[in-house]
């Protein structure tokens, strides 16, 4: 079976890859010219042919794109985010999420049926206030990711310019009401999250660590549980002064790979062999155990997802360098074997189609 897996990036395309796990082989199918870094991408709720992807630049743009049979796609619509920078989006039935990271704003654009799947408007949810100490990258609020609970009614938007997780809740009328925020260690800078059963796991990107919290329904109070380093061993100043977690994960455990584990990227470590993916165990939901660390041979490895049967295989992009790279899970999950790479200008993100 050969796999289209659609590539987010910072250049002006988004692009189509063609894995083949049997050969193995990753090659570039086509590309579509969106506008200036469409830097996230998701999938339509309902309908697969078709994504959306955000253009992250000062007047942000959402485009909606459609993909024929052949795997080629063209754009359908291209409607503004009402804000700056828009680096995350999240599709739901009801219509597509917007966090504005340089605005600070979350912004909802309505689904409507084809042929433009987007209304030519939207609302915005909230305008954020606050900031943190690190004056260089939080002087305001900086949404960095839209997330609805896997289990309950709540909007979560992780906020790296004031160090909070802005948690939201459905207002009865189909929107979200703002509720009460969780707060990390000044300066840490929540950037993504990830669950399993009833813990929240949080990347916070300016200090690269993970915390883990009990996380209750509202209105109780989570609990913090854990904190722990995106690698075990960082590079000596001024090195680590640019060190970036980027991305985590927790793919669902299944009966080939039954234990849990946690998985994130880490940018800009200068040794040449590559950043590091750091690996835990979250067994024992206490403690976040590591259990390994892969050199990936790629510089700025920003996005990465899993895909494939049983999430057996993990894509990983180099933005800086290294281009685009498919690790296959081996040993339980807690280790991972290249299997194919492919040069890409500046991936930044991926969408298994």
């Amino acid at each position: 079976m050969v796999f289209r897996i659609l590539v987010a990036s910072y250049t002006n395309e988004v692009y189509t890859l063609l894995f083949d796990p049997d050969a193995p082989s990753l090659t570039l199918g086509s590309s579509v010219t969106v506008g200036h870094h469409p830097s996230w991408i998701t999938p339509h709720p309902t309908d697969p042919t078709v994504i959306f992807a955000a253009v992250e630049q000062g007047d942000g743009r959402l485009v909606a794109l459609k993909y024929d049979s052949d795997g080629n796609g063209k754009v359908v619509a291209d409607v503004p985010t009402l804000g700056d920078s828009p680096c995350s989006i999240l599709s739901t039935e009801q219509g597509v999420l917007i966090g504005n990271y340089m605005s600070g704003t979350v912004v909802t654009v309505p689904l409507v049926s084809e042929p433009n799947y987007l209304a030519p408007s939207g609302n915005v949810v909230v305008k954020l206030t606050g900031s943190g100490p690190n004056q260089e990258r939080q002087a305001s609020p900086h949404p960095h990711q839209a997330v609805i609970h896997p289990d309950r009614e709540e909007l979560l938007v992780p906020d790296l310019g004031s160090d909070k997780l802005r948690r939201f809740a459905k207002d009865g009328k189909g929107g979200w009401v703002p509720s009460i925020d969780l707060e990390y260690k000044a300066g840490t800078g929540p950037r993504h999250i990830a669950f399993y059963k009833d813990n929240l796991y949080t990347l916070l990107e300016l200090s690269s660590e993970i915390v883990a919290h009990r996380f209750p329904p509202l209105p109780e109070e989570p609990m913090l549980l854990d904190t722990v380093p995106t690698m075990q061993e960082f590079p000596p100043p001024p090195a680590v002064l640019d060190m970036l977690a980027a991305e985590i994960l927790i793919p669902k455990p299944n009966e080939k790979y039954s234990i849990p584990y946690l998985y994130v990227s880490n940018r800009n470590d200068p040794s040449p062999e590559g950043d590091v993916i750091s690996i835990y165990s979250i067994e024992n939901p206490e403690k976040i155990v590591p259990v390994n660390e892969v050199r990936s041979g790629l510089k700025h490895a920003r996005g990465m997802v899993f895909g494939g049967p049983d999430d057996k295989y993990l894509i990983v992009g180099g933005v800086l360098g290294g281009g685009v790279k498919i690790f296959e899970r081996i040993n339980g999950g807690k280790d991972l074997k290249e299997i194919v790479r492919v040069a890409l200008d500046a991936p930044t993100g991926f969408l298994w189609n």
